[in-house]
């Protein structure tokens, strides 16, 4: 019995690849279908490899133990300037036993007179947003500004409850660390921008950066309770993944924060697993990455250059929990 032909019809002929070798054919009847089920907000670190997702954390906490290292000077001088502000009385023995340990509270006055006069300026009466009209003045950009400058005051003053609070502890931060940093975000759970104070100590930038718009990492050290942790993780904005029981670490700054307020931290209490209070150090990273199967591309042809993304990770367990 003769054997029919059998015609195959190509509709997408740039989907066909012929391999050279052994002249076989490999057919990619969509070759965009990934691209095209991934939208633009997704989690990348539930679309890679966990061989990737390892390597990559393993990069890039060693990239960040090698800019908080290079800025270990800085941490010292901040830390021996703190005992400067006279808000502990110290016990010496020299130059002999029970000599005066106090110290004049200058600093203090100075940095206290510094964030009052400041957040009067930055915060007054009437709000702290105010509108400027670019270009020609008309009746409509006038009652347009008015009206973003009442909600924006509206929302800073009355929804964001923390904002003012924020800002001050901000002004305090800043006459004695030099830098201090405002992070404004939105919250999945809470359903609104967030504002919060960055400390320079939780806020480490990459070694020459000379701004943060060329600097090439930029990470947020954020210390999250596991609860927190599995909110976002139901809100699917973190990795559905186990992390172990883990205590965040101390390091000397927090140390020197804790002496001079007179407190110390109840260890065994934060690895209670009951109340899921132990405290996670993740690290937020702003990096630019080329990552497998997500590269730059132009006119079908990759690149090799590194795209911007912003990669959270577990620090204790080295677990990535979103790209």
């Amino acid at each position: 019995m003769a054997e029919e032909d059998v015609d195959i019809t190509i509709v997408n002929p740039e989907a066909v690849a012929i391999e050279t070798e052994d002249g076989g054919m490999v057919i990619d009847f969509d070759p965009s279908a990934m691209d095209e089920q991934i939208p633009f907000e997704a989690n990348l670190a539930e679309h890679l490899d966990d061989k990737d997702l390892r390597f990559i954390a393993n990069e890039l906490v060693g990239a960040y133990e090698a800019d908080k290292d290079s800025r270990g000077d800085w941490e010292r001088t901040y830390v021996e300037g703190l005992d400067n502000l006279g808000l502990k009385i110290e016990e010496r023995t020299e130059p002999w036993s029970g000599a005066c340990g106090v110290y004049h509270p200058l600093l203090s006055e100075a940095v206290v007179r510094f964030q009052s006069q400041a957040i009067t300026e930055i915060f007054p009466a009437s709000g702290p947003v105010r509108t400027n009209i670019i270009g020609k003045m008309t009746e409509e950009k006038e009652a347009q500004a008015r009206r973003v400058e009442n909600y924006m005051n509206y929302l800073l003053t009355e929804d964001m409850t923390e904002y003012r609070n924020e800002s001050e502890n901000m002004l305090f931060s800043l006459p004695l660390a030099g830098s201090a940093f405002k992070k404004i975000y939105w919250d999945v759970n809470m359903q609104r921008p967030c504002s919060m104070f960055i400390p320079a100590e939780d806020f480490v930038v990459s070694y020459g950066a000379s701004d943060l718009r060329t600097a090439a990492r930029a990470t947020h050290v954020m210390r999250m309770t596991l609860n927190d942790i599995l909110k976002l993780q139901y809100a699917e904005f973190y990795r559905d993944v186990e992390l172990p029981q883990s205590s965040v670490g101390t390091d000397r700054i927090k140390q020197k924060y804790n002496e001079l307020a007179g407190d110390s931290p109840n260890y065994d209490y934060e690895l209670n697993s009951y109340s899921k209070d132990g405290l996670h150090t993740l690290l937020e990273m702003h990096v630019d990455l080329d990552l497998k199967g997500f590269e730059d591309k132009i006119e079908g042809r990759e690149t090799g250059i590194a795209l911007p993304y912003v990669v959270t990770i577990d620090q204790g367990s080295g677990e990535v929990l979103s790209v």
